[in-house]
């Protein structure tokens, strides 16, 4: 018998790892086939060819508040703990949960110095630190019994963003995306808006935007501060469109050849990534041109289009909501108090109560929130004791009773739903874990987290994670 040839070896390899691709590609094909044999991916290019409830929304806003805002002070008033502050905290509290992230020792109680009075014909409570808020209290879905997983703040982003806190995984846009697909062509299915102040505040990983084990395609494209908000939008000098075409063409007829000797799917989401910059040449200026926007717009939001805020985030969200953008996301750093949280909320609540108020005013004369959920809140809230004492006392991280709130299409509006105990530390009713809140909106949405997996190293994963979670049906209009 004569020995196989290096030649021999060599294409035995090659047709072993050709076949195993090809074989994985027929199994995926087969995975995506609807029952009428079609390919399957829905009109949109998403992968859930017919959603499993009626959708009450289409499209979502996330304000996200990084850092972490004080439930305490702002939507969640606790009489006995301002009776009692300055006492040391009830040590039954403490047991049996993480300990805090900083505050060692036995720490004070610290009672809020704001005024909540009751608002709209629903009485929501809110702080008179966001009076713009206020006057749509009758909008707001509040959830006073919030409770996650982590107190460090960027295990605490993933699990709000992810469902989980390890790094690698799909964020909530990546997971919309990929499901549900894009309704405009010219635009990121996923666009991150940031703002607030960068010193002394808690980095933005791109991993909080990020596609994890999915395709390339649905990551976050984060927009940046200044004439240009993506990188490289404008052509070189001495580059027409027609060169850039001409090179845009003939990369495309290159990784399509390796896509065909590799079969690696990502080469596509390389061609598809390159096809979306080259339009949003076009659509971007045009999209964050805020000057189109009338004056009384931009009175009412307190945007500027000469500079970048908070502000003129919010009016870029309802301007990309408009155009049928999937999942807007908009990081506010700063709510990080570890100290002087009298001077830093009062700062970060006057930085974005009016462009709030504005934006679901806004949406909601425009036709726009029946269709739209927007959703606030951070990775968790803050501790009801003091983290240092004084005038410049601030609050620590705190993951086991917070608030959120939600509006738009499907809800309860004008809702407070569930409780913390009398000291704003513990959920005493109607416990929403982040992966409830995550469940209820994929169902509004019209997806039921059961069935919205993906498999990834043997496991069948998604947005809600393996562990038990529930749609908050009480939420629900």
């Amino acid at each position: 018998m004569s020995t196989p040839s290096l030649f021999d070896s060599l294409a035995r390899r090659t047709f072993l790892k050709n076949s195993a691709m090809g074989l994985g590609s027929i199994a995926l094909a087969d995975m995506l086939r609807g029952e009428d044999g079609n390919p399957g991916l829905n009109e949109h290019g998403g992968v859930i060819r017919k959603l499993h409830y009626k959708p009450k929304v289409k499209r979502v806003i996330f304000l996200f508040m990084a850092g972490g805002p004080s439930h305490v002070d702002l939507f969640d008033p606790k009489p006995l703990l301002n009776e009692m502050d300055g006492k040391k905290i009830p040590p039954h509290l403490l047991k049996d949960h993480q300990s805090f992230a900083l505050i060692r020792g036995l720490p004070a109680l610290k009672g809020s110095p704001y005024e909540f009075p009751k608002h709209g014909e629903s009485g929501t409570i809110i702080s008179e630190l966001m009076p713009n808020l206020s006057e749509v209290a009758d909008e707001l879905t509040v959830i006073r019994s919030m409770k996650t997983t982590t107190n460090v703040h960027d295990p605490g982003v993933n699990m709000m963003n992810c469902g989980s806190v390890l790094f690698g995984r799909p964020t909530m846009g990546a997971w919309l995306s990929y499901g549900l697909g894009s309704e405009n062509k010219d635009l990121p299915n996923y666009i991150v808006l940031t703002s607030g102040p960068t010193k002394g505040s808690q980095p933005l990983l791109q991993s909080f935007w990020g596609n994890g084990f999915l395709e390339s395609k649905h990551q976050g494209v984060p927009f940046l501060k200044g004439p240009e908000p993506v990188l490289y939008l404008n052509n070189p000098d001495g580059i027409s469109s027609k060169r850039r075409r001409d090179q845009l063409d003939l990369m495309k007829w290159m990784n399509k050849r390796h896509h065909e000797e590799v079969n690696d799917p990502e080469i596509l989401s390389r061609i598809a990534s390159y096809e979306m910059a080259y339009r949003m040449q076009s659509s971007v200026p045009e999209l964050t041109d805020l000057k189109k926007e009338s004056p009384k717009t931009l009175e009412a939001y307190g945007a500027n289009p000469s500079t970048s805020s908070f502000a003129n985030n919010c009016l870029l969200a309802r301007r990309l909501i408009e155009r049928d953008v999937r999942f807007v996301q908009l990081y506010d750093r700063g709510w990080d108090s570890h100290t002087d949280i009298e001077k830093q909320h009062v700062r970060q609540c006057r930085g974005v109560d009016r462009p709030i108020a504005a934006l679901i005013k806004d949406l909601k004369q425009r036709g726009l929130l029946d269709d739209t959920l927007v959703i606030w809140g951070g990775e968790f809230g803050r501790t009801p004791v003091a983290q240092v004492s004084g005038k410049t006392y601030g609050r620590d991280h705190h993951p086991h009773g917070f608030t959120m709130w939600m509006a738009g299409g499907g809800l309860k509006p004008g809702l407070t739903y569930g409780a913390t105990d009398e000291f704003g530390y513990h959920v005493s009713e109607d416990v929403v874990h982040v992966r409830d809140l995550h469940a209820t909106v994929l169902h509004l949405l019209g997806i039921d987290h059961h069935q919205f997996k993906y498999k990834f190293k043997g496991l069948d994963l998604g947005l809600t994670g393996v562990e038990p979670s529930r749609v908050v049906k009480e939420l629900l209009a």
